[in-house]
């Protein structure tokens, strides 16, 4: 095929294995359209093995705190296209146990290798963003209801989470990658004083911030920054603008963390 022709095969693949994998339950459409997608449905359409990439890719779901059984109903998904190219816009029934158990195995076992790792090797900085991860945010949450307790007051009081959620899912390649950088780079450069910042998924930034009777204006002046530096990629400029939101902390540190697990997925 043509250089257009492959492109326009990728789109198309692409396109009906989202369909295919949101209506089988894949939870958060935002986090959906990793690179490594690319990588598959690139393989997929040069008839060749698509074993490294699907590994490449589960690494990657892992990494991003997609569970097995979600990623497996997404590779379901997946063969469920190819086997019925014909089908139109993805609609079609992916069923898990119709895998082919090479497909399943190097899928389910890349799966499983980052998320052991991430059990024993509790990384506090994300390589793309340079920001703090989930796993230093819950520790200093940790602290921050420690001291609260210590003075009798409710966390909710005196701070509060802003939610910043970027939708690459219309987005491919380097340009998702791109995004989050000039998102972080903005948060960096508005909440300059000393706020916790970190990552908390593939497309979602929190910060904690004092509740100071400042917190509009920084969210006005976060709009700002993030349109200025998002309109210098055409691709960018061009997707529904960044999600800001203010949400309120919960009672408890448990409650805390699982909420940060419904964020970094939302």
């Amino acid at each position: 095929m043509t250089a257009p022709e492959t492109d326009r095969s990728l789109r198309e693949l692409r396109a009906k294995w989202r369909t295919a994998s949101l209506a089988s339950g894949w939870r958060f459409p935002s986090d959906w359209a990793l690179p490594e997608v690319d990588a598959v449905c690139a393989a997929a359409i040069r008839g060749g093995a698509t074993e490294v990439p699907l590994a490449g890719l589960a690494r990657a779901r892992a990494a991003a705190g997609a569970g097995l059984a979600e990623v497996l109903t997404d590779l379901a998904a997946l063969h469920a296209v190819l086997s019925d190219p014909d089908a139109e816009d993805g609609f079609v029934s992916p069923d898990v146990d119709a895998l082919p158990s090479r497909m399943l195995r190097v899928t389910a076992l890349a799966w499983a290798d980052v998320a052991m790792d991430q059990l024993a090797h509790l990384e506090v900085v994300d390589p793309l963003t340079g920001l703090p991860t989930a796993a230093y945010l819950r520790t200093r949450l940790d602290e921050i209801y420690r001291e609260a307790a210590a003075g009798e007051r409710a966390v909710g009081e005196d701070y509060t989470l802003l939610v910043v959620g970027l939708d690459l899912s219309t987005v491919a390649g380097w340009h998702r990658a791109t995004g989050m950088i000039l998102l972080a780079e903005a948060l960096r450069a508005v909440l300059d004083g000393g706020e916790t910042i970190a990552s908390l998924g593939p497309s979602t930034l929190v910060a904690v911030l004092p509740r100071d009777g400042q917190i509009t204006s920084r969210a006005i002046h976060l709009r700002r920054a993030l349109h200025e530096r998002l309109s210098v990629d055409s691709q960018l400029d061009g997707m529904a603008g960044p999600r800001i939101r203010l949400v309120r902390l919960p009672g408890t540190h448990h409650a805390a963390c699982e909420l940060l697990h419904r964020l970094a997925r939302s």
